[in-house]
C-alpha cells in the first residue's frame, strides 16, 4: 500500500494537495486518464480536470480511487479540499468561517430547505435552478454544502434550531423520489439530539421575516451575529441592535410555530402524500 503523504506539506490550498496527489498517484500507476476512467467507471475529462484542480469529484468517485490505489488517504484530502473556503466570496467566507465555530445556530427558512438540512439531490437541484453552470463546478458546490453538515455531526454537537415556513414543504423537487428522500432526511436530522425543527404554518399570515431567511450564530467569544439572505445577496449583521431586531422577530415566528412533535407529524404527512410518480 503506498505511504500516506503529509497532506500539510509546503504551503499550497488543500485543494491544490488534493490535485497534486491525484495527479502523482497516477503518474506512478503509469496509467493514462482513459485506461483510470475505465478501472474507476469515470470520464476521463473529468479525472483530467480534478487533476488539475479545476474539480473535486464525488466522494463516491474519491472512494472509488482510494480502493482503485490502495490507499485511505484521498477522501481526506477531499474532505479538507471540500472545506476550502478560497473559492468563496470574502464575505461568505466570514460567514462560513464563524458558522464553523459557532456553539449554536438558529434559522428561520421563508421558502427553501436550509443548506444543512438538504439532501444532496435537493442542493444539486437548487444549485443548477440558480443559472447555468458547468458540471464541474455544479459538482464542487454540492460538495462544499454537503460538507458544511458534518459541524451537525461533530463531538460538540453544536444545537441547531430550525425554523421552516410551510412553504418550503409545499415547494417539492420535480423528482418525486428525490423529494420524499428529502422529507424522510428531515425527519431522520430532527431525531438528533441537538437538532430541533419547527413549522410555521402558513395560515398564520404575515410576520416580520416573511421574505428574509436568517440565521443566527452564537460563538465562543459571547457575540452573536445574524446572516441575513436572498436569492441574490446575502448580509452578515453584527451591530447589536439590528441583531437583536432580527432577534425579537425570530423569537416571535418560534412562539408561534407548531410543536417539533406537531412540526414532525406536518412534516410525515407531506411525506406521505407526495406523488409517486413525476407528473406527465
Amino acid at each position: 500500500m503506498p505511504a500516506r503523504r503529509n497532506s500539510s506539506e509546503g504551503g499550497h490550498s488543500a485543494r491544490t494537495r488534493y490535485a497534486q496527489e491525484l495527479a502523482l498517484l497516477r503518474s506512478e500507476k503509469g496509467i493514462s486518464l482513459r485506461a483510470l476512467g475505465d478501472a474507476v467507471r469515470a470520464d476521463h475529462t473529468h479525472l483530467s480536470n480534478m487533476e488539475h484542480g479545476k474539480a473535486l469529484g464525488s466522494s463516491d468517485l474519491v472512494r472509488e480511487l482510494d480502493r482503485y490505489y490502495g490507499t485511505t488517504h484521498l477522501v481526506v484530502l477531499w474532505e479538507a479540499a471540500a472545506h476550502d473556503l478560497s473559492r468563496f466570496r470574502e464575505q461568505y467566507q466570514t460567514y462560513m468561517t464563524l458558522e464553523s465555530e459557532a456553539l449554536a445556530l438558529h434559522q428561520y427558512a421563508p421558502s427553501l430547505m436550509p443548506g444543512l438540512l438538504q439532501t444532496e439531490a435537493y442542493a444539486r437541484a437548487l444549485l443548477q435552478a440558480a443559472g447555468p453552470v458547468d458540471e464541474d463546478t455544479l459538482a464542487d458546490d454540492v460538495a462544499a454544502r454537503m460538507a458544511r453538515q458534518d459541524l451537525l455531526g461533530r463531538a460538540d454537537q453544536p444545537e441547531f434550531r430550525a425554523v421552516l415556513d410551510e412553504a418550503v414543504l409545499r415547494r417539492p423537487l420535480t423528482d418525486p423520489k428525490e423529494w420524499q428522500a428529502q422529507l424522510a432526511h428531515l425527519i431522520q436530522v430532527a431525531d438528533r439530539p441537538n437538532v430541533t425543527i419547527y413549522v410555521v404554518p402558513s395560515s398564520l399570515g404575515l410576520h416580520g421575516l416573511t421574505n428574509t431567511d436568517t440565521m443566527f450564530l452564537w460563538l465562543p467569544d459571547g457575540r452573536m451575529v445574524a446572516y441575513v439572505e436572498t436569492g441574490y445577496s446575502g448580509q452578515l449583521v453584527e451591530d447589536a441592535r439590528d441583531v437583536d431586531r432580527l432577534r425579537r422577530s425570530y423569537d416571535h415566528l418560534r412562539d408561534i410555530a407548531l410543536s417539533p412533535r406537531e412540526s414532525g407529524d406536518m412534516i410525515t404527512q407531506y411525506m406521505e402524500e407526495a406523488p409517486c410518480e413525476p407528473p406527465r
